[in-house]
């Protein structure tokens, strides 16, 4: 008996595959949540075989955090473009204003994915390193116009106020929460 060789097909040229699948991970979290992610998800998103994932990732873990620092780099930008015009501390008070009532470019989305990053944080202390990096960058931001321990303040009432918003019912006043901002930063 002669053994017949086996055909194989080509092996496909995908240089953007590992990072298809990082966007899709992304996807995936924000329309089922981390919970709800799975690799077959992911590489049914991401329209690629499911191996693929095991040569890329040493597991799901190892492809959340680098999709969140993935998320994290794409939203820092825009959160600083936010404060590139403002001159004092009344503008800033007006975009932090803005930026939680969103109108910084960031859509719910955005937000759930962040929040979900911020859930998983809890459980998986690899995903603090995104995290507090993520922080840091936007209270360097912040520090720009008021002192660390404010920026700090504004920081988690930016966070909270957003969560809020999202999560209530309820209608919030953009009158209010700047109140409430100028209170803050003492303006």
């Amino acid at each position: 008996m002669t053994a017949v060789p086996v055909a194989r097909s080509p092996r496909r040229y995908d240089p953007e595959r590992k990072s298809r699948i990082v966007d899709a991970a992304i996807d995936v979290v924000a329309e089922h949540g981390v919970a709800g992610t799975t690799s077959r998800r992911i590489a049914a998103a991401a329209d690629v075989p499911l191996g693929s994932l095991t040569y890329h990732f040493t597991g799901v873990d190892d492809l959340l955090e680098q999709a969140f620092g993935r998320h994290a780099e794409r939203m820092s930008p825009l959160y600083e473009a936010h404060f590139h015009e403002v001159r004092d501390l009344a503008g800033f008070a007006d975009a932090v204003t803005d930026l939680i009532h969103g109108d910084a470019g960031a859509d719910p989305r955005d937000w759930a994915v962040a929040y979900e990053l911020y859930l998983a944080a809890l459980r998986n202390p690899a995903l603090r390193s995104v995290t507090e990096s993520w922080m840091r960058r936007s209270r360097a931001v912040l520090e720009r116009f008021v002192d660390p321990v404010t920026a700090r303040g504004v920081d988690a009432l930016i966070e909270g106020m957003v969560m809020h918003l999202t999560l209530s019912t309820a209608t919030f006043d953009r009158a209010g929460t700047r109140e409430i901002v100028g209170r803050l930063v003492g303006i």
